[in-house]
């Protein structure tokens, strides 16, 4: 179906000139919301409303739900599978919520604090600085993230091993439902047990259940001294072994341990500007871990007792610790830097993946062998978060080898990877979400009951399938 002038007439007249960008009349303004920030996902729409409130918001998806057009929520559109671009049949509006930036309250008493869903994560950071407070979720898309955005994707970052990821982060929502009613649920109780845990609901739920316009969050103690270490590793197995170590020692302070393969790093340092590497060798794997605290001096002791009882069991190859703030933000770079250079080896394959800590060191080995074994030389460039067992296993072609080769495997080897993440008890998506890209794989790989589970939901809320079509379910 096409959408009807009148329709777009009501909404200009509703949300202002200002609300309202028609492909017509700002080609080049719409055209940045119809293709994804890696230009892998495209589609095309005739208008992109933008709400400047609640109310809004619940006037553009009333009258979009009274014309039955279909509504794409979309956010920072920092995304990795499509969810929130539109598809590419010119029928569906993008409702962008980059407008809405206001942070209506920050309690730093009570722990908490509201924001609309376009607050980027790194505002929402800051206005957490501000009263000396932390919100501890972080991600390398920070600055353009937007709340509404990590929220649909339930994201998680490299905070998750002591705090949670997003869902656990959250204490209450507004959200803006399928046929244009409003629930206000922020709420910032730590306790309130009456009844369904409606937020979760839509939490994750990539705008295909209603519409987050805004969140009540949770805020913790700064945590301003870190202490950081680099450390290598003989395999995924030492690597495990060593995060046992680090709970036993420095649990309470435990808040970043990350693993990154020699070929992401080697990648790193011939890529991003001012990568060094710290160590004279080569190492298979390492890992950066991190504690945080309000003390300098107990953090120093502490990461000295982790690795000293790490050293004593056998598990490391090599380590430094960083000397200043200088040297974490180098350190951090060989972590931080892998998804900003993979491109430079041509186009790539990413995996975000997820199974028991304990089925880390099966999963890369199985995987490795079935990789080799569909594409021989294949790149894999695996990093990600060990505290929480998710893996980014990304795949690039083989040296020298033309980007066809790469492509035209693309299913056999992501079927190699989801083949044992699946035998492992593992999921196909730890922190991205599904959107377009894995909605089918879900299908594929996920249990029918909680599939058709999702799809009673959906029914319930959204019976005429206007909320994010095609995306999740």
């Amino acid at each position: 179906m096409t959408v009807p002038d009148r329709l777009l007439d009501a909404l200009t007249a509703a949300l202002g000139p200002a609300g309202v960008l028609t492909a017509a009349a700002s080609p080049d303004d719409v055209a940045g919301h119809v293709v994804d920030w890696r230009g892998a996902y495209r589609g095309t729409t005739p208008a992109v409303l933008r709400p400047g409130s609640t109310a809004d918001v619940a006037t553009a998806v009333r009258l979009c739900h009274e014309a039955g057009v279909a509504l794409v929520p979309q956010g920072g559109n920092t995304g990795l599978c499509g969810g929130c671009i539109p598809d590419a049949s010119g029928s569906q509006l993008v409702l962008w919520l980059g407008r809405m930036r206001a942070v209506r309250d920050v309690d730093p008493v009570g722990g908490s604090a509201t924001v609309e869903a376009g607050v980027t994560l790194r505002g929402l950071q800051d206005a957490a600085a501000g009263v000396g407070r932390l919100f501890p979720l972080s991600l390398g898309s920070e600055g353009s993230a937007t709340v509404g955005g990590v929220l649909a994707t339930n994201a998680g970052g490299t905070g998750v091993l002591r705090y949670g990821m997003m869902r656990d982060l959250t204490l209450g929502l507004e959200v803006v439902l399928p046929d244009g009613q409003v629930w206000d649920g922020l709420r910032a109780l730590r306790k309130d047990n009456t009844g369904y845990d409606l937020k979760q609901l839509f939490i994750g739920a990539e705008g295909t259940l209603g519409v987050i316009t805004a969140a009540t969050v949770r805020l913790f103690p700064a945590t301003p001294a870190r202490a950081t270490a680099w450390v290598a590793v003989r395999d995924v197995a030492a690597a495990v072994d060593l995060l046992a170590v680090a709970q036993e020692h420095a649990a309470s302070d435990l808040t970043t341990f990350e693993i990154v393969s020699r070929e992401a790093v080697g990648l790193v340092l011939d890529h991003a500007p001012g990568a060094r590497d710290p160590f004279p060798g080569s190492h298979p794997w390492y890992v950066l871990l991190e504690l945080a605290a309000s003390v300098t001096e107990v953090l120093e002791s502490g990461l000295e007792e982790v690795l000293v009882a790490a050293d004593e069991r056998g598990l490391v190859a090599d380590a430094v610790v960083a000397g200043g703030p200088a040297q974490r933000t180098a350190l951090w770079l060989l972590r931080e830097g892998v998804s900003e250079v993979q491109g430079a080896a041509g186009p790539s394959l990413k995996h975000d993946v997820t199974v028991p800590i304990a089925a880390l060191p099966a999963l890369v080995a199985a995987t490795d062998r079935a990789l080799e074994a569909v594409l021989p030389g294949v790149r894999r460039i695996t990093y990600g978060h060990v505290g929480d067992g998710n893996l980014h296993h990304n795949l690039s072609k083989p040296v020298g080898a033309p980007d066809a080769v790469l492509l035209e495997k693309a299913d056999a080897l992501s079927a190699a990877i989801y083949d044992e993440v699946t035998r492992l008890g593992g999921s196909i998506s730890a922190e991205h979400g599904l959107g377009s890209a894995k909605r089918d794989l879900a299908d594929a790989y996920g249990d029918p009951v909680e599939r058709e589970l999702m799809r009673t939901v959906k029914r319930a809320l959204d019976p005429r399938g206007l909320m994010n079509p095609g995306k999740v379910v």
